[in-house]
């Protein structure tokens, strides 16, 4: 990963930083594959529960180089990271502005917490394009229709305090502070299973769109993963013993 991520452990969260400071975290492809490797990596680590993503400098990210574009084309690993996103919860902490590509990588995560004065919105139309990084389909997930139509069509951005209003944004910080806030917020999901956290997580962002029989069938597989796992042993003998359970992930 070099050094265009920088990772942190907090306990049982991983602090991720895009260190591009100097291209307010635009994505070329170094930083794409980086991002990618590390919420792989996160994923695989039996100690890690949850992630928080950031960049560096005061600002989130710009979403795609357009300068690296006309060089090395769309930036490897960045469309990946924006379609699949990570098996365990990701908060984004953003600070400066979330726009364009920057909020469509902050959609990617399962929560965002921002600084007061952010900007949030998809300004593609005024640029002859369209917010082809997910945007157009996880906005209306997140925000009212007719908030997510405005927001396409205008390209005008809305401030932080209207994007927590309307549930875009799960907490509101002070500037300076949305990497604090997101990391207390990772710690109290830190405290509980990590296999039933991504189990939830799972199923909540896969039963989207789908019938409630659809849905209970979706989660039926998942269900068994979680009730036959050590954690679910875990849990009711940490209870019945008055002690803080002993999480190992399996």
């Amino acid at each position: 990963m070099a050094d265009e991520i920088l990772t942190e452990d907090h306990g049982r969260v991983r602090l991720i930083t895009l260190n591009r400071p100097e291209a307010r975290n635009a994505i070329n492809s170094a930083l794409g594959q980086g991002l990618v490797a590390a919420v792989q990596e996160l994923d695989a680590d039996d100690g890690i529960t949850a992630g928080v993503l950031t960049g560096a400098g005061g600002s989130f990210s710009a979403g795609m180089d357009l300068k690296a574009f006309l060089t090395e084309g769309p930036p490897k690993g960045f469309g990946e990271f924006l379609k699949d996103g990570g098996t365990k919860p990701l908060i984004a902490a953003v600070e400066g502005y979330a726009l364009a590509g920057g909020l469509e990588l902050a959609l990617s995560c399962d929560l965002i917490v921002s600084a007061k004065g952010v900007k949030f919105g998809i300004p593609e139309v005024k640029r002859g394009l369209f917010a082809a990084g997910g945007g157009l389909f996880r906005l209306p997930n997140r925000v009212p229709y007719g908030v997510a139509m405005e927001l396409a069509l205008t390209g005008v951005p809305i401030l932080a305090d209207k994007a927590h209003d309307l549930g875009l944004v799960s907490r509101l910080a002070e500037p300076g502070k949305a990497v604090e806030a997101a990391l207390e917020l990772a710690g109290e999901i830190a405290k509980n299973a990590p296999l039933g956290v991504a189990i939830s997580k799972q199923i909540i962002r896969g039963s989207r769109g789908l019938t409630e029989e659809e849905s209970w069938s979706f989660q039926g597989p998942l269900a068994g993963k979680v009730f036959a796992s050590e954690d679910a042993k875990e849990g009711p003998r940490a209870f019945a013993e008055k002690r803080e359970p002993n999480w190992t992930g399996r």
